[in-house]
């Protein structure tokens, strides 16, 4: 399995739990954006970053279609 995939289900998953969604919520949410691949294709930089930047993009992700920077 891919170190993005893997990173990219416990990135949804824990943002999920972190916001008392489900991450079918979430995955649902992203792809009405169609944001979905733009977040699996942040692994370089969210993977060394601390997770809370991470989620501030989805936030904003979910809310604007655009990321937080």
């Amino acid at each position: 399995m891919p170190k993005e995939f893997v990173f990219f289900t416990y990135l949804l998953e824990s943002y999920a739990q972190s916001r008392h969604m489900s991450a079918a919520a979430v995955l649902s949410a992203l792809d009405a954006r169609g944001r979905t691949e733009f977040v699996y294709d942040m692994y370089e930089m969210y993977h060394s970053e601390d997770i809370e930047n991470a989620f501030r993009d989805i936030d904003n992700l979910i809310a604007t279609g655009e990321p937080a920077w």
